[in-house]
């Protein structure tokens, strides 16, 4: 277990890219929260048209999807498909006692490539841009889970 503490650098730099990663999952909610009542539109559910402190004149057409509120939406979903997978297959990477340089360039590499996904998202770059990126944070979160089962099946 001593792989787990703040005196091993592999452990800081997984600390450090996973709470950059937690940041980014809970800002991005809240980006789509200041979206939606920035131009009170792009609800999600029929219960958002009550009357009430915020929404104030409900209507239909506050449920019609709304491509400023959606985007951020997607990009929220899209972390949420990714990121959990990050958190653990670099926790157990973490626990195989990685060298330094290839743990920080993987964690960090990753939170690279989310960072890149969210702006070529953020400002609809083309599929192949985001796929691009995506790409890149899948395949490092793979080599982590193999490189485990690597080490374990060599044990």
């Amino acid at each position: 277990m001593s792989q787990f503490t703040f005196e091993n650098p592999v452990f800081t730099t997984y600390a450090i890219a996973a709470a950059l990663m937690v940041l980014k999952v809970m800002g991005q909610g809240w980006m789509t929260v200041y979206r939606m009542l920035r131009i009170g539109a792009g609800y999600a559910s029929p219960e958002d048209l009550r009357a009430g402190l915020i929404n104030r004149a409900p209507a239909p057409s506050q449920l019609e999807v709304n491509d400023y509120v959606d985007r951020s939406r997607r990009l929220h979903r899209n972390d949420l498909e990714n990121i959990p997978a990050f958190w653990a297959a670099g926790l157990l990477f973490v626990a195989t006692d990685p060298a330094l340089g290839l743990a920080q360039g993987l964690l960090y590499g990753f939170v690279v490539a989310r960072a890149m996904h969210f702006w070529a998202y953020a400002t609809s770059k083309s599929h192949e841009v985001r796929a691009t990126f995506y790409t890149i944070g899948s395949v490092i979160v793979i080599y982590m889970a193999a490189h485990t089962l690597w080490v374990l099946i060599g044990q």
